[in-house]
């Protein structure tokens, strides 16, 4: 077999002393040859599973553009495919083509050999497409597919689960092909990449849909008798009431998915159909996420970051569900934690857990609300307070006084815009002049969907087209190029994958403060904020745009 370093002289893809470097420090670190060139940056990842492959006599794919027959995938079993990094992509003269990422198994071919009966023949592929192809088509849609034909039975009525012989009920719970049918539909929906999961019960039947990328995606529909049993079963493991239908419940899980433990938040309510079931998927990679995750701009960060870097005062997050505001505040809480500092938050639920942090649940049944537990955390030598949501006036209030006594108080507010975050606190009766000598900045933002970075095409928008947008360009400069969605098997052919967030950041210094004393509004306060550098949330939309990040219907999608 020819040396690996002689194909990568060949193809011009390194020089002769970095071969030479890296040979030297695999026999002095006890490093692979391979990976120490990729770390060093003398190739990519890519340029190196060419290599590898052509170094063994197979065939290099990439599988983001390869064609995969949906006809062969079906012939291996997907348990096989995830334990070996296998996929099978078509047919060769009566041979299976399988896609590996390791091109010594001989382990897997011959596993794969004797499940289709036939020869296999082997390309390679990098590990990264593999296991994106892999949960794109080794999907569990069919095995749930049999199970619902497998647990239908005689059509109930249309009110039937809530007229389910509760004895009976218990048993479906723990039936076999019941909880493999929920565990599939979770499994399916963290491959899916969804945040929220939707069990619907309609007049005819059970209707399932899952929140990627914040726009609900239609999954499956089962028959409408699956309902009582599936919502009981999420209820058992959830820890919430079965006997219980006629009112909305609570509660929280947690599934371990091949040795990766996945935390859900579960709420029911009642419909004239039956019980809607909304599981949030908690990830918590999202809890460990740094600022310069975030995408915020150069501009927008040092704003930000100048206004929670100081000792005390309130840092703000506004924006409706679902924009991302927890995720911006739990990024912050790992930049200023550390173990010279007390953080204690007050949260309804904790939704992640972090180390070194003193997470407080609000429990209004035992008399612990927001205010009564900001109230006593207070207390407790704190020195940075994350406070879930200021909802009312009494916890504004306290937030307000914390801020004022020492304390660095970040929290989140529902408002459209950064500006209203002023008027709003005024609103719920704090004084005007507390509330511009504590607030510091508010950050308001929305989540828009990323391009997919394999398929997104480059293109010159019509003229029409950035008028009708308000995109900043005017008649006789050169049209920019922008991106738009295609869509490939990477991004279920959306032409998205992921979200970005777009930010505002408004200071507040003192001729803020003098506004907000004097009772201005909202638009006056959003033009003095524009007039000294604020970027409103549709100008960085614009700047993402700009960037390839996004595109045009994204930003006019979640920004009025």
């Amino acid at each position: 077999m020819r040396q690996l370093g002689d194909i990568l002289l060949e193809q011009g893809l390194a020089a002769p002393e970095q071969v030479r470097a890296a040979e030297a420090d695999q026999l002095r670190l006890g490093r692979p040859f391979a990976r120490l060139l990729v770390e060093q940056g003398v190739i990519t990842e890519v340029q190196l599973v060419r290599a590898l492959a052509r170094q063994a006599g197979l065939e290099f794919v990439d599988l983001a553009e390869h064609p995969i027959d949906v006809v062969a995938v079906r012939t291996v079993p997907a348990a096989l495919c995830r334990r070996h990094s296998v996929l099978p992509i078509g047919f060769d003269d009566g041979r299976v083509v399988l896609a590996m990422a390791d091109a010594g198994n001989v382990f897997a071919v011959d596993d794969v050999r004797s499940v289709v009966g036939t020869d296999v023949r082997a390309v390679v592929a990098t590990r990264d497409d593999l296991t994106a192809a892999i949960d794109r088509y080794c999907r569990a849609d069919a095995e749930m597919g049999d199970l619902t034909t497998e647990l239908g039975g005689p059509t109930s009525s249309p009110a039937g689960a809530a007229v389910a012989d509760l004895a009976r009920l218990r048993e479906v719970v723990d039936d076999a092909p019941m909880v493999r049918f929920v565990n599939l539909l979770i499994t399916q929906a963290v491959q899916d990449r969804a945040s929220d999961i939707h069990i619907e019960p309609t007049e005819s039947d059970l209707r399932i849909r899952y929140r990627i990328d914040g726009v609900l995606h239609e999954v499956m529909r089962s028959p409408q008798q699956l309902g009582a049993g599936v919502t009981s079963r999420l209820k058992v493991m959830a820890d919430m009431d079965i006997a219980e239908r006629r009112r909305p419940q609570d509660g929280r899980m947690s599934v371990d998915l091949g040795g990766r433990t996945v935390d859900l938040r579960v709420a029911t309510l009642p419909t004239v159909w039956g019980e809607k079931v909304v599981m949030r998927i908690l990830d918590n990679s999202t809890a460990r996420l740094g600022l310069t995750d975030l995408a915020f701009s150069d501009g927008n960060l040092a704003r930000f970051q100048a206004s929670f870097t100081k000792p005390y005062g309130m840092v703000l997050v506004t924006g409706p569900t679902g924009s991302g505001k927890s995720t911006t505040l739990y990024a912050t809480l790992n930049v200023v934690s550390n173990p010279t500092v007390n953080v204690i938050t007050v949260e309804d639920p904790v939704e992640y857990r972090l180390p070194g942090i003193n997470q407080v649940q609000v429990n209004p049944k035992a008399g612990l609300t927001f205010a009564g537990a900001l109230r006593s955390i207070l207390r407790s030598d704190p020195d940075i307070v994350l406070l879930g949501e200021i909802r009312d006036h009494e916890t504004a209030q306290i937030a307000i006084e914390a801020s004022l006594t020492g304390h660095l108080v970040l929290s989140t507010l529902h408002t459209n815009d950064a500006a209203s975050a002023v008027t709003r606190l005024v609103e719920m009766g704090i004084e005007p002049f507390l509330v511009g000598s504590a607030l510091d900045a508010v950050v308001a933002q929305r989540l828009a969907r990323k391009l997919c970075a394999t398929c997104a095409e480059a293109y010159i928008p019509a003229p029409e087209e950035l008028i009708g947008a308000r995109y900043p360009w005017t008649p006789g400069q050169a049209v920019p190029t922008l991106h738009r969605p295609v869509g490939c098997a990477l991004c279920s052919r959306t032409g998205y994958k992921g979200r970005v967030a777009l930010h505002e950041v408004l200071t507040v210094d003192e001729e803020v403060e003098r506004l907000a004393v004097a009772g201005a509004s909202t638009a006056d306060i959003d033009r003095l904020g524009r007039e000294r550098g604020m970027v409103s949330l549709r100008q960085d939309g614009w700047g993402k745009v700009a960037r390839g990040l996004t595109t045009l219907e994204e930003v006019l999608r979640v920004v009025v």
